[in-house]
């Protein structure tokens, strides 16, 4: 049988259930702009589906729906099947971090009488796009008497904005000989935030006005930064692209893009043989590091409690048995064919936005470093499961071979035994503010996984 590539589109699929579920994907992406407002959200959706806290079950049963969250950073969401636990599950695991710009723990100051915030960007970024954008800010602070403080500005229409600010052209002639990494270097990522002076203030009266109009509306004091997670996001809301609209812009679907398919099919998913497993982490943009990454214990944990509320034995072994038994599709964006910069791309070997989801049989960079590469037996399953359940698909690398390269959580999943291998959308502008994929490609990864949890 000949591999034939199909544009979506040409096919018989339901315009209307594609734009609907790309409807909800937008709403999403309104609402959790960061990890935790992802995971906050997720969790709303799970309740709403019936799904209840794991630690609420003293035992479960087939058809039991159970959440379980990490440090409200990470998400666990699963629906217990007939069969054991130590028999294997299959997993669905995404990300729900973003590339961003984080204030550093001093970040308040003012120079030329403005006011900023001095931040450290997270992630791989291009730092010239962050310039010149609407920002905004989101994250949560914790004061000294341990209240916790949400902070969530920038996003409605009638809320105030942040920008970092760059040089006119007509004095930028020195700027523009730098490189592209160096026109807007990491220590010029500052965020204007005000410029007024506070009244009776004769040093630094800006920044005295920030500090009192913070103290004012949320209680916070400037020692408070100290123990503040707070992150610059772009303020832009989800929007469609294009005449068609068959397109959806928006920041972060790398990877929520792939995060809310993987928890939308969960929800959806009945019971069935092996118990359905939504692994959503945080810090996959950094290297997956930390408790709240995919190389924590998080997921070992969870199984573990699997095993014991099922009424198998919590063992080391059963443990090991589970993993060695489970299958995970790592649901990560992949890189689509951009006609505009064709040179990094093997075109025979990219993945196509309205061609469906792209599967990455290996990642990493250059001689598959850093890549769990994925069996031929798993690819032979995935790709016979797709076809039955009419999934659009694809296979795709993430670039010519010596061009780059990339990494997912693949690798992680996979050194605990499971067999493993990257299930995704392609995404146009990936690790920009602002971000493309398919609405095809978003609905195409929700069969995916839902074919996938059910098989």
């Amino acid at each position: 049988m000949k591999y034939e590539l199909k544009n979506g589109w040409n096919t018989n699929i339901d315009k209307e259930i594609v734009f609907k579920f790309a409807e909800g994907y937008k709403d999403f992406l309104k609402v959790s702009k960061t990890e935790r407002e992802s995971v906050t959200e997720a969790v709303r959706l799970a309740e709403l589906c019936g799904f209840k806290p794991l630690e609420s079950f003293t035992a479960l049963k087939e058809g039991d729906k159970v959440y379980a969250v990490n440090k409200l950073k990470g998400l666990i969401v699963a629906v217990i099947g007939s069969e054991n636990i130590s028999s294997g599950v299959n997993i669905v695991g995404a990300h729900v971090d973003a590339p961003r710009l984080d204030l550093k723990p001093n970040p308040l100051y003012e120079d030329g009488e403005l006011a900023y915030f001095k931040t450290h960007y997270y992630g791989g970024i291009k730092k010239y796009q962050w310039g010149t954008i609407p920002l905004s800010l989101h994250g949560v602070v914790i004061k000294a008497d341990g209240e916790r403080v949400d902070i969530k500005i920038g996003d409605e229409n009638d809320d105030v904005t942040f920008v970092i600010t760059d040089l006119l052209p007509h004095l930028a002639q020195e700027q523009m000989k730098k490189s592209s990494s160096q026109v807007i270097e990491a220590e010029e990522l500052n965020l204007l935030i005000g410029s007024m002076p506070l009244s009776g203030e004769e040093k630094d009266a800006v920044k005295a006005n920030i500090l009192s109009l913070l103290n004012e509306k949320y209680g916070i004091c400037e020692e408070d930064f100290l123990s503040a997670e707070l992150e610059i996001v772009p303020a832009a809301n989800a929007k469609d692209v294009g005449f068609d609209r068959s397109l959806i812009g928006a920041y972060a679907h790398d990877d929520r893009v792939c995060a809310y398919p993987a928890l939308m099919a969960a929800l959806t998913t009945e019971a069935c043989g092996k118990t359905a497993v939504c692994l959503l982490s945080d810090k996959e943009e950094v290297g997956s590091m930390g408790n709240t990454g995919a190389k924590s214990d998080f997921l070992k944990l969870i199984l573990l409690e699997l095993l014991d509320k099922t009424g198998e034995a919590a063992t080391q072994l059963n443990l090991l048995r589970c993993l060695d038994r489970s299958h995970c599709l790592s649901a990560d964006v992949n890189a689509a064919f951009d006609p505009n910069f064709p040179a990094p791309y093997e075109k025979r070997n990219a993945s196509k936005i309205n061609y469906g989801v792209a599967i990455a049989k290996y990642t990493g960079a250059r001689g598959k470093s850093g890549s769990s590469d994925a069996s031929a037996e798993l690819m032979g399953k995935i790709r016979t499961l797709f076809n039955e359940n009419e999934v659009l698909w694809h296979v795709a690398e993430l670039g010519k071979v010596d061009a780059g390269g990339g990494g997912t959580i693949a690798q992680y999943i996979a050194n605990l035994g499971v067999e493993t291998v990257d299930c995704g959308v392609p995404v146009l502008s990936m690790h920009a503010p602002f971000e493309v994929v398919s609405k095809l490609d978003v609905y195409m990864a929700y069969k995916a996984f839902h074919s996938f949890y059910n098989n």
